[in-house]
Order: C-alpha cells, then structure tokens, then sequence
C-alpha cells in the first residue's frame, strides 16, 4: 500500500490508493491449495468393522429362603429352598401360553358312544365343536344347579337350558347352536359347586352331539368319606368287656385342642381317646415317663380317634410345640382290686 501527497500547486489533500496486486496473488495461492486438498478430504476408506447383535440380558435373580423346624424331640430340621424366577414376557405371550396350556381338546379315547366325557379340573378350557342346524348338548354333573351363564357372543349363537330326570337324578342341560361356520366365542357356566369354561367354535358340519365330565375330586372325597366311615365302624379291638377295663387314669397339664378325653386299658394294652377334630389337626407324639423320669418315645399305632400302645404304663405325656411346648400328662392310678390285694399281701 502506498500513500501520496497533492502536488505542491494544489491544496494538500492526503490520498490513499491500495495496491491490491499482493492479495490477488494470496487468493491465487489459496485457491490452489484448496482445489489439491480438496480431493484427499473427499476420499474415503473402506473399513471393515465387526457387527455386534444387540441381545438384551435377562436376569435371573434368585431367592434362598431357610426354614429351622424343632422337632418333638428337640432335634432341629434346616431346609434351604432355591427359588429361580423366570425371565418376564410380555401380557399377550402370557395370556396366549396360559390358554394354550389350559385348552382340552376332544379324544377318541374320551367318547362314550356319542358323548364326549372330559375329566373336569378346576381352570381348564374345554373345546366344543358345533355346526349350524345342530344342537350341541352340554350335560352338568347331576343335583347341579346354575348359578349363571354367559356366552360372549349372544347374538351369533343361541344359548339354552333344560333339565332331564327328577329328584337326586335331576340334572342341567345347556344347548348351544351356532347360526353360521367360522364363528368363535366363549362360554362360562356358574353352578353351585364349580364352574366350567367353555371354547366355542362352529364349523360347517362338524359337531360335537353332547360333552360332559367326570370329577376325579369328587370320587376321592366319596372314597374318604367311605374309608373313614369303614375306619370308624371298626372295633380298636375284640373281645374285650367292660368290666375288664381300667379308665383309672388321670389327665393333666396343659388344654390344647387335641387333648385326649380319656385313657384306658385291658390289663395288656393301653387306649387313648381323642375327639374328632384329632383327624384334622396335627397329632401329638407319646413318650412314656420312665422311673429316672427321662421321656422315652413307645410304639403306638392310630386307630380312627385312638393311640392303641401296646403295654401298660404308669406315666406318659403327649408333647406338641418348638420351644413352647404344649404338654399333656396322662397318669395311671393303681385299680382298687390291686390295691386291696396288695393290702392283704402286706
């Protein structure tokens, strides 16, 4: 850049001019460095990096749980129980494996002539195949009574009862018939003992003529109920009299709710009698008192409501409990014929 002055005529006015040759040159130089870098920025190298699938972790806590348990004895009983719990899925996948694993499809194996029989179990979904123009037969258990029954699609389908037999013999009958093939629904029948879950489905002439179940529950509560009758119609022993049995003996000790109501023998063996409520609680064990006073456990056997023992003790208790036992001492009395005769003996 240069700087001049007016001439010496003139008024001095300063002047200024810029050369602007030097930049030209500078811009030359940089455009040129620009179209050479340029080039090496653009170009690019071809790498190859690994793939790493993204798996989410699932984690599978654990939980140990330990029980201590005191025995009558006074033995103690640890148990570690390991509990591992399945990793979460999502609400459709567990309602959709739930159904999947409760449906009941119809076996040849389970028809008895035109009736499908299922074995009931509480929860299970049990399949009924209908048709249009036919009535399937839904047959309940019989002195069954409805409570209620719900069908999700009442429009599509038709939903009926009527009863057959009378007096213990009556039983419920539900009938469904469905107006077209292709339609899908469910059912709930509500009775005063259970209640059945039904999938429906309606197929161009397949169908189902009648279903109904067997109660495997109900069978072996009648066969407990008979063995128990038999149980408690069965003599604790023969041949014996009353005049040969001995109830002088006394009870003691603490109240709990199996305290025995009395004890007695035949001169051979001993009897302890409980209430009834002993068959559904837990039972106490006996240990008979011996002359060191040290308990010491003795064979006995359950019969219905009673411990049959098979000698004759002076003292025994019946022990229930961990650390605060409930404990009920049973004392035999010497009979009064022995005691007379061991008062003419002296």
């Amino acid at each position: 850049m240069a700087m001049s002055v007016g001439s010496d005529g003139g008024d001095d006015k300063p002047m200024s001019d810029i050369n602007t040759t030097p930049l030209v040159d500078v811009m030359l130089v940089l455009l040129i460095i620009f179209l050479i870098a340029v080039p090496v920025v653009v170009q690019t190298v071809e790498l190859q990096l690994p793939k790493v699938a993204f798996e989410p972790t699932t984690t599978k806590p654990e939980n140990v749980s330990l029980s201590i348990t005191t025995n009558a004895d006074g033995s103690v009983t640890r148990t570690y129980t390991r509990t591992i719990s399945r990793p979460s899925v999502s609400p459709a996948e567990a309602i959709r494996q739930g159904r999947t694993g409760a449906l009941i499809e119809p076996s040849v194996d389970g028809y008895v002539n035109a009736i499908q029989v299922y074995p009931y179990t509480e929860g299970a979904l049990y399949r009924l195949y209908a048709a249009p123009e036919r009535i399937t037969d839904i047959a309940l258990q019989p002195g069954e009574t409805i409570v209620s029954v719900a069908a999700g699609d009442t429009v599509r389908w038709t939903v009926g009862d009527t009863t057959s037999g009378i007096g213990e013999s009556k039983r419920v009958h539900i009938l469904v018939k469905p107006f077209s093939a292709g339609l899908r629904t469910n059912l709930v029948i509500a009775t005063d003992r259970r209640t059945y879950h039904l999938q429906l489905e309606s197929t161009p002439a397949t169908a189902m003529a009648a279903i109904s179940w067997t109660y495997p529950h109900d069978e072996l509560i009648a066969l407990r109920r008979q063995r128990d009758a038999a149980v408690a119609a069965t003599p604790i022993a023969s041949g014996l009299s009353v005049e040969s049995l001995n109830f002088n003996y006394a009870i003691s000790g603490d109240k709990p709710a199996w305290r025995p109501l009395r004890a007695f023998d035949d001169g051979r063996q001993t009897y302890i009698e409980f209430s009834p409520a002993i068959a559904v609680g837990e039972a106490p064990p006996l240990f008979v008192i011996g002359e060191d006073g040290e308990a010491q456990l003795v064979n006995y056997r359950v019969a219905g409501r009673y411990y049959v023992v098979d000698r004759l003790f002076g003292v025994a208790e019946l022990r229930l409990g961990g650390k605060k036992q409930q404990i009920v001492r049973i004392t035999a009395a010497q009979p009064k014929s022995r005691q007379r005769k061991a008062g003419r003996g002296a």
